[in-house]
């Protein structure tokens, strides 16, 4: 299990645009179960829609995208080097809109992968009903192909 100071020791994302704020389950290189809690101040809120806010699909995937990096196990010398980014999110469905109040429960499973590219399966649920789920994959870049 992972509290919030944990999870901010392994991940790049800080607030407001980190995700994940408690891991239930892990192991490294398979599997995770985070929790992401869904606040009403969340500034997406304001416009998206104003008076019947609904969390945008595509930060339900960075939620799932976040848990996922702290499954790929990333030697010292790699994370100087280089960074995982998302290479290719392919056939999520949202199945119930995710409201202010709910409590995501994300469990991803690593299906393919080692070396630069890593694939996951990821299920997002609120009091065990399905909302959402789909794939994610992600490969290695340089850091100095950024520009930095």
């Amino acid at each position: 299990m992972m509290n919030i100071y944990q999870i901010s020791e392994k991940i790049a994302q800080r607030p407001p645009f980190q995700m994940i704020e408690k891991v239930t389950e892990l192991v490294p290189n398979e599997s995770a179960t985070g929790i992401k809690n869904v606040s009403v101040n969340e500034p997406y809120f304001m416009g998206h829609f104003p008076g019947t806010p609904i969390m945008p699909g595509v930060l339900i995937c960075e939620a799932c995208a976040q848990l996922c990096s702290l499954v790929i196990e990333k030697p010292a010398e790699d994370l100087e080097k280089n960074l995982y980014v998302l290479l290719k999110i392919d056939g999520f469905k949202f199945v119930k809109p995710v409201i202010p109040g709910d409590q995501l429960e994300i469990t991803v499973n690593k299906t393919k992968g080692g070396g630069v590219i890593v694939g996951f399966d990821c299920v997002v649920k609120v009091n065990d009903n399905l909302h959402a789920k789909g794939s994610l994959t992600f490969t290695s870049i340089p850091k100095e192909s950024l520009g930095k």
